[in-house]
């Protein structure tokens, strides 16, 4: 069986030139492709089959990616989003997880990753990117025991604090300690978690239902 897979971006011909690239991987086919949300609104009442997999621009006229992101989620529950973008900003990143993509991609992804990244959305319904040089779903969390390693309460609040676009010391206000404190719990999750960065930690903190976005 094929792949079902959706495009919403309002530069044309990108579209059309990834519609054709994901045509050609054997496992997928492009089932609709729109200039927004609203225009994808409109065409999927007219199509038969509905995408497996949205991949969603961010920045787009009328109805951006983190309406369109969040009205699929609502509409079609079990559709993959994943966001495509140039835009490699934190708080993008964060906006458009919230709003229900399981994945952001960069548009000049490797096509191999790209086939790659789309299996995994589709089996596992989640896919950590290279962002920031930080290959979180390659990587197996694990402590020198070889034990999973355990997460305190105080940490878990920090992570969910952390996946907003609040400062670490607004965090630290809201948690009631020190910057400092604020410091070591990021390390000790950084270590914990293997990754290099705050967007990698949210990441992977959501991927373990550490967090909810």
């Amino acid at each position: 069986m094929k792949i079902n897979v959706g495009l919403v971006d309002d530069h044309q011909l990108f579209n059309k030139s990834l519609g054709m690239l994901l045509s050609g991987f054997p496992d997928f086919v492009v089932v609709v492709d729109a200039t927004n949300g609203i225009d994808l609104q409109q065409k999927l009442k007219t199509i038969a089959i509905i995408p497996d997999i949205m991949l969603i621009d961010v920045f787009m006229p009328e109805m951006d990616g983190i309406a369109t992101a969040r009205w699929l989620k609502i509409a079609y529950p079990s559709m993959r989003l994943v966001a495509l973008s140039m835009n490699d900003k934190e708080q993008t990143i964060m906006d458009m997880l919230k709003a229900g993509c399981c994945s952001y991609l960069l548009k000049d992804t490797h096509p191999d990753e790209l086939e790659s990244a789309l299996k995994e959305v589709y089996i596992h319904n989640f896919y950590n990117s290279n962002l920031h040089d930080v290959k979180l779903g390659k990587l197996l969390i694990i402590n020198q025991n070889g034990d999973v390693p355990l997460f305190g309460d105080r940490e878990k609040e920090f992570l969910q604090l952390a996946s907003s676009d609040m400062t670490y010391k607004q965090l630290a206000a809201i948690m009631n300690v020190s910057e400092r404190t604020i410091d070591g719990y990021r390390e000790e999750l950084f270590f914990k978690l293997k990754v290099q960065s705050r967007t990698g930690m949210v990441l992977e903190a959501f991927k373990r239902g550490l967090v909810k976005l």
